[in-house]
């Protein structure tokens, strides 16, 4: 049996306990006879208050090393770099530049057992992966924007063919794995942008048009950020696949999130051609740790995606099985109605990833 070294960053806040969640899961999933291999690391806003580094030299080579990285969360509240910005985050946003994980795929899925925030949507009508430009775009500014003398703010929005092209190219290829819309069965993939006001942005949409046209038989579709906010509420079964830029992708993300039953329900994998990047979307939820009500099934959701990525890339059937597993241990613990408060139900965390455990065990034909 191979083996694969998982870095591990619990974090801050709740990271420590819904990370704990998942790799409970993992082990599990595989009954006794793990081949994960977890090293933990530090980082985060816990860790830049003891050492004024929340982003560690020891940490980033570690992860560096490893197979994938599974995190839990980061920042506290307050905890902030002498520039003003957030200290806990530079774990992340350090790792996407240093490993090039330039594809941020968010998954936006409606799962039985998940009481519906819109109306009249039911399970399966909406599912779609947003994938948001991770290395570019506004957020290549950190760092680099410019305060003069306390009056004017400026950070640029940076684009490159190479960058937006690989990344619309992720999108495509992502589409044609998939079985299409939920309201239509179309493999499609809608371009997010500002491509009327923004000169960026109107470069963005037209390496996507470049792209799309090696994909006649994936629909290549458009809408403008703003009116995406109103669609992803109004006709989400629409939605297969959307690419878009990074800071976009931040906000759309939770805006899908939030019609899927919040930011605990919500998944994502941060990639690059060698390396993988595996957390929940949600924040470090400092005022509810510690309480052992945080919701983990984003994380371990996310430890799923781990081991599904894990299993294409190293041809191991046994990583893609336990990866099922965990799949349908997680659906039959919400169709048993095992949910958080977050998502109206009153399991603690622990109460969750037993279920869990409990559902996976069961053979996969159920």
């Amino acid at each position: 049996m191979n083996s694969y070294d998982i870095a591990v960053i619990h974090g801050d806040g709740i990271g420590p306990e819904v990370c704990g969640s998942a790799i409970e899961v993992l082990e599990a999933a595989f009954g006794g006879t793990s081949p994960l291999i977890f090293r933990e690391w530090p980082g985060g806003a816990g860790h830049y208050l003891e050492t004024g580094d929340g982003a560690p030299e020891a940490t980033m080579q570690g992860c560096e090393r490893a197979h994938a990285i599974l995190h839990g969360a980061a920042g506290i509240p307050g905890v902030l770099k002498p520039d003003g910005t957030e200290a806990g985050v530079d774990i992340g946003l350090n790792m996407r530049t240093r490993l090039d994980l330039y594809v941020n795929i968010r998954t936006v899925k409606l799962l039985p057992g998940v009481p519906p925030r819109l109306v009249g949507v039911k399970p399966g009508e909406i599912d779609y992966r947003i994938i948001r430009e991770n290395t570019e775009g506004l957020y290549a500014s950190r760092g680099a924007g410019a305060v003069v003398r306390g009056e004017t703010a400026v950070d640029m929005m940076i684009m490159t063919r190479k960058g937006v092209e690989r990344v619309c190219r992720a999108g495509f290829e992502l589409a044609r794995k998939t079985d299409g819309a939920p309201a239509d069965g179309k493999r499609r993939v809608t371009c997010c942008d500002k491509a009327n006001v923004l000169r960026s942005m109107a470069f963005f949409r037209s390496v996507f048009d470049e792209v799309a046209a090696d994909y006649p038989d994936v629909e290549a579709d458009y809408s403008y950020v703003d009116a995406m906010t109103v669609h992803l509420m109004e006709r989400p079964g629409h939605y297969n696949v959307i690419v878009t830029e990074n800071l976009f992708g931040d906000i759309i993300s939770d805006v899908g999130a939030a019609t899927v039953g919040g930011m605990g329900m919500s998944p994502s994998a941060e990639l690059g051609n060698s390396h993988g990047f595996f957390q929940a979307a949600h924040g470090s939820a400092p005022t509810i740790a510690g309480q052992g009500i945080a919701n983990p099934y984003g994380t371990i959701l996310s430890a799923s995606t781990m081991l599904n990525w894990l299993a294409e890339r190293h041809a191991d059937g046994a990583l893609a099985e336990a990866a099922a597993r965990i799949e349908m241990g997680a659906a039959a613990a919400l169709r048993n109605g095992v949910r958080t408060r977050d998502i109206g139900g009153q399991a603690s965390t622990n109460e969750v990833t037993q279920a869990v455990i409990s559902a996976l065990r069961r053979p996969l034909r159920e």
